[in-house]
């Protein structure tokens, strides 16, 4: 084992849970916090109840909201897609005085 490459071992660290309990184990920090513990854990307890760890609940119901929205199909995305590019070739410049033009237009517009 090589020498001074290891963290300091506490073998005496306290452990504090969310729900307040505390207890003493072996770490490599003098003192933890953590969210759960044996007292509070559901599958230790016998309560069913929902451990949220950085709004992941919130995550699920957010994302299966936006999943019910209108379900689009390829055949209508391409045609979305296709569309699109049409509009965007029709608003497009057809000569080079033309685009002058919408270059010069844009520049006035951020003077003012």
């Amino acid at each position: 084992m090589k020498t001074s490459i290891h963290p300091k071992y506490y073998p005496e660290a306290k452990i504090t849970c969310a729900c307040g309990n505390t207890f003493i184990a072996g770490a490599t920090k003098e003192e933890l916090k953590v969210e759960i513990c044996s007292k509070c854990h559901p599958f230790y307890t016998g309560q069913m109840k929902y451990i949220d760890t950085a709004g992941r609940v919130e995550a699920f119901r957010a994302k299966r909201k936006g999943a019910s929205g209108k379900v689009v199909s390829k055949k209508e995305k391409r045609q979305m897609k296709k569309m699109k590019k049409i509009k965007e070739d029709r608003e497009r410049p057809e000569s080079l005085t033309e685009l002058r033009k919408v270059k010069k237009v844009k520049k006035e517009t951020k003077k003012k």
